[in-house]
């Protein structure tokens, strides 16, 4: 759980000099297709927010997202493990105190659950900050005789289902710029300034509901404490183990957003964009020859690729040599996302002809998006089971084949809401009327996410 160095004491110089606007080459996406963008080029306060966007000091730095990548190349050896974690979409009304704490005590107490089980350094980032929009498979919703635009997240347009909620308004870029910065701060807050002691590792349990994970996560809790009053006994500086890195990223969905928070690193006059450390390309939107990879390879960001079913092992490859032409450790990540039913026979093509190819990229499940369902009453689920049974395959064919299972990427909370089936204390339909909140997808929540955790950390025990 330690981290040998705080992400805050490297270099953060990001300027404007020289302009991104004169990058060779940065807005050469503008030229191609890209799906699943908003349509507000149009309105009257468009051209207003983006200049803002230009001017607004960068969420995250150079030297936090370089770091990061570092981190990710061990990942890629072996040496580490990447977890991440967070909301479908977040919401701006839940961007409060409680609501991020409880999101980062999970994701801590995760984090401390596979440390301490495997014996390995975790690189900790939430979906947070940034997690505003989502692709959707239709455009437009029809509720009755009445037709709308669709919910695309709150950057884009509101969830009540009304001709004004639903307009595409770019204003809300500017609140979602604020609402990530206000985030970030809250997360710098705890991760440094002492919420994440390892030493205080059973005040991240309290608030929860009493469950079975829980119970099992308090005997873990004795275990280090035994262990620290050993090393305390033994005269050990424990500065290291005061706080952690954590870092942020999001799908970069919304190239407008994304483009006009990219900054021209004073140091290596390289771009970064510098609305998260992390960012990714869904399943929707990974063409080859379409502006959200192109976009994504121009920036010096580690970056993600989701992988579906019907990812071909030519597509794969392609990728590699579009995002990560010279092979640097940590920049590219696979964040695969199969669906239980379908990860044992379609994921060892592509882990083969990426270990064969030679290159070294971060190999993550997203044991999610692949499993989600629609029950009798309306609502969107996911069958806990199904989840567990994709970490499962994860870990097999990367047993298999000898190569490096990497990371877990889950869309959880740390509240007790009723969203995902079962569990040991286990959540039926019933429950959804109260307790399901998500705007979008359904999420793990607080006890299921720590089973994730200790599923995971018995695999990854056996390595």
């Amino acid at each position: 759980m330690a981290d040998q160095t705080n992400p805050h004491q490297a270099n953060f110089q990001t300027t404007t000099s020289p302009s991104a606007k004169d990058y060779p080459g940065l807005d050469e996406w503008r030229s191609l297709a890209a799906d699943q963008q908003p349509t507000w080029a149009e309105h009257a306060e468009f051209g207003r927010v983006i200049s803002e966007l230009e001017a607004v000091p960068p969420l995250v730095f150079a030297g936090e997202v370089d770091q990061m990548r570092q981190r990710l190349a061990a990942v890629a050896e072996g040496k580490a493990f990447f977890l991440t974690g967070g909301d479908c979409a977040e919401t701006f009304a839940d961007a409060t105190a409680d609501k991020i704490s409880g999101r980062v005590r999970t994701l801590l107490q995760m984090a401390v659950v596979l440390t301490y089980g495997a014996s390995m350094p975790v690189v900790k980032m939430g979906r947070m900050a940034g997690q505003f929009s989502k692709p959707r498979s239709s455009n437009m919703e029809t509720r009755g005789e009445t037709t709308l635009p669709t919910f695309r997240g709150e950057m884009v347009n509101g969830f009540d289902f009304t001709e004004s909620a639903r307009e595409h308004d770019p204003e809300r870029m500017l609140r979602g710029y604020h609402t990530s910065a206000s985030t970030l701060n809250l997360i710098r807050a705890f991760t440094t300034g002492g919420f994440a002691d390892l030493r205080l590792v059973h005040e991240w349990n309290k608030g929860f509901v009493s469950n079975p994970a829980n119970a099992r996560y308090e005997s873990l809790a004795r275990e280090i404490d035994r262990a620290i009053r050993f090393m305390d006994a033994c005269g050990s500086d424990f500065d290291a183990i005061r706080g952690t890195e954590f870092y942020a990223g999001h799908e970069a969905l919304l190239l407008d957003y994304e483009r006009a928070l990219t900054r021209i690193d004073s140091r290596t006059h390289l771009p970064y964009d510098t609305s998260g450390h992390f960012l990714w390309v869904g399943e929707r939107t990974r063409g080859l020859e379409d502006a959200h990879v192109n976009f994504l390879s121009k920036v010096h960001n580690p970056v993600g690729v989701k992988l579906g079913p019907t990812t071909s092992v030519e597509d794969t490859l392609r990728l590699i040599d579009k995002l990560d032409p010279e092979r640097t450790p940590g920049r590219l990540t696979f964040i695969t996302r199969m669906g239980a039913s379908k990860i044992r026979e379609n994921l060892p093509p592509l882990v083969e002809a990426v270990r064969d190819s030679g290159a070294k990229v971060v190999w993550v499940t997203d044991p999610m998006h692949g499993n989600t369902i629609s029950v009798p009453s309306g609502y969107k689920t996911r069958r806990f089971n199904d989840v567990v049974d994709e970490v499962r395959g994860f870990f097999e064919v990367h047993e298999d084949l000898g190569t490096i299972p990497g990371g877990i990427h889950v869309e959880m909370t740390g509240d007790d809401v009723a969203e995902c089936l079962g569990g040991s204390d286990a959540v039926d339909e019933s429950a959804f009327a109260d307790r399901y909140e998500t705007l979008c997808d359904p999420r793990l929540n607080h006890m299921q996410s720590l089973e994730v955790a200790f599923l995971v950390a018995e695999y990854l025990s056996k390595r």
